[in-house]
């Protein structure tokens, strides 16, 4: 099953509860896509899941304050929606579910595809007025993009296929 992402981008911005400028609404999304497809695409994760990641990691969020929860409801809509708006083998599916859960939990992945996912979220927490440390970092690339100051609004991160 391909994949419309536009279609299912704007299905989903249009369930967001917090608006097109919550600092977790669809621009966010688009930043940790472009990272997520540039870290899975250097470590060999997998790009379908990344940028479903991206998608799903924010949109259940009934607060842009403290939700433990939001993970687990993004995962859960990712569930409702596997099927309609995409496929994935169960394995997949599961390390989706998975990254989405516990993307703030702050731990790390030696999973290329997990890794990628929460790095690309963590790259763009500069939005929030925070710097990335490296220490909650998965990745080798990601790692060194901190180094080399390569996040925040000053920068455009990689086009997403």
């Amino acid at each position: 099953m391909d994949i419309n992402w536009t279609q299912l981008r704007a299905h989903l911005t249009g369930r967001f509860a917090l608006g097109t400028h919550s600092l977790h609404g669809p621009d966010h999304w688009r930043r940790v896509e472009r990272h997520a497809v540039a870290l899975a695409a250097g470590n060999g994760g997998h790009l379908v899941v990344v940028r479903l990641f991206a998608v799903f990691h924010d949109v259940c969020r009934d607060t842009d304050g403290v939700d433990p929860a939001h993970g687990a409801r993004g995962a859960a809509l990712a569930a409702r929606l596997r099927g309609e708006w995409f496929d994935l083998p169960d394995a997949d599916f599961t390390r989706l579910a998975f990254a989405c859960i516990h993307h703030t939990s702050g731990f790390r992945s030696e999973d290329p595809t997990i890794g990628a996912c929460w790095d690309a979220d963590r790259l763009d927490i500069w939005r929030a007025g925070y710097t990335p440390a490296e220490q909650y970092l998965s990745t080798h690339d990601a790692r060194e993009w901190v180094r080399a100051g390569r996040f925040g609004p000053h920068v455009v991160p990689p086009r997403s296929p």
